[in-house]
């Protein structure tokens, strides 16, 4: 099966100062080649592929995939403490333990890198159109990366990459509730109602959408730029809540993930996370853990207090 050909975003031009709209009077232009309906998220859970598990311990130098191929045929592989003889078994080794003659793998070193995601790439790690993806703009990576939580084709902004699922899952799971704060191009200029709206909560097919914070940072002569903060992500929820209240979105930039923040990280550019920024990340979702057992264990009380 021959290997695909990762393409590279082409260079253009990026302001960077990474955190600012240039040219807010003119409409988002849409990628070439891209097409309408296609893969569109503003934050959704992507878990990890797993690997084939010849594979992995080919990857951990064992030998070639015929030799490992040949130590899980002999009863000598155990996956959480469960000899496997099948082959073709997936697994995650970031996850899971996996032993050979009761000795198990060294784990992969955790990275986290912030990348600056151009209009045009996309999120997800395979594309069947060829597209070009987050993950290629970080080349030589050292590890099997992903993206924490998805940008649609059009958006722009800070995505997270690594290879830790722990971190991946604690960051983009409704209940943890970890802000993600946006940079909104709309047209036309919403009114206090409007944002009191979007507070209050928007009904979509999913449920009700609503922001935690909502402000107009910059009116402009037929548009308003607007700062938005999500605690949890479904499908092109900004586009989709702002189009039901008769304002399009015609550029979106995501400013921060929690406490990390876009910065003047150049468009298309990438750059390692620091030991605080990720043990800030790890907080705030545990943060946020913690507020919601509050906020549950106060219900209890006043149910059975009235009871």
């Amino acid at each position: 099966m021959a290997a695909r050909r990762s393409r590279k975003p082409k260079p253009g031009k990026h302001n960077r100062s990474g955190g600012t709209l240039r040219g807010e009077r003119r409409r988002a232009r849409r990628p070439a080649g891209s097409r309408r309906g296609g893969p569109a998220h503003d934050s959704e859970r992507a878990p990890p592929e797993k690997e084939r598990l010849q594979k992995v311990l080919a990857s951990a130098g064992l030998g070639s995939r015929r030799q490992c191929e040949e130590l899980i045929l002999a009863g000598r592989v155990a996956v959480d403490r469960a000899v496997v003889t099948e082959l073709g078994t997936k697994v995650d080794p970031l996850r899971q333990q996996i032993q050979v003659d009761g000795v198990s793998l060294p784990c992969p070193e955790r990275v986290y890198y912030a990348v600056h995601k151009p209009p045009g790439v996309v999120s997800t790690n395979r594309d069947p159109s060829g597209r070009p993806r987050v993950i290629d703009l970080i080349p030589n990576a050292p590890q099997r990366l992903f993206p924490i939580g998805r940008l649609d084709l059009y958006s722009e902004g800070l995505i997270l990459v690594t290879n830790d699922g722990e971190l991946a899952n604690q960051l983009t799971h409704p209940r943890y509730g970890v802000e993600k704060t946006y940079r909104v191009l709309v047209a036309g200029r919403p009114s206090p109602e409007v944002l009191d709206k979007l507070r209050q909560g928007i009904h979509l097919a999913e449920g009700v959408a609503r922001a935690s914070e909502v402000r107009i940072t910059k009116e402009l002569r037929k548009s308003t730029i607007m700062e938005i903060v999500l605690r949890e992500g479904r499908n092109r929820e900004i586009r989709r809540v702002l189009a039901r209240i008769g304002h399009k979105v015609l550029r979106l930039l995501r400013l921060a993930v929690g406490p990390v923040r876009l910065g003047n990280l150049p468009q298309g550019a990438y750059r390692p996370l620091g030991r605080r920024e990720v043990e800030a990340l790890r907080s705030a979702g545990k943060t946020e853990r913690e507020r919601e057992k509050k906020t549950h264990a106060k219900t209890r009380s006043g149910r059975r207090d009235e009871g």
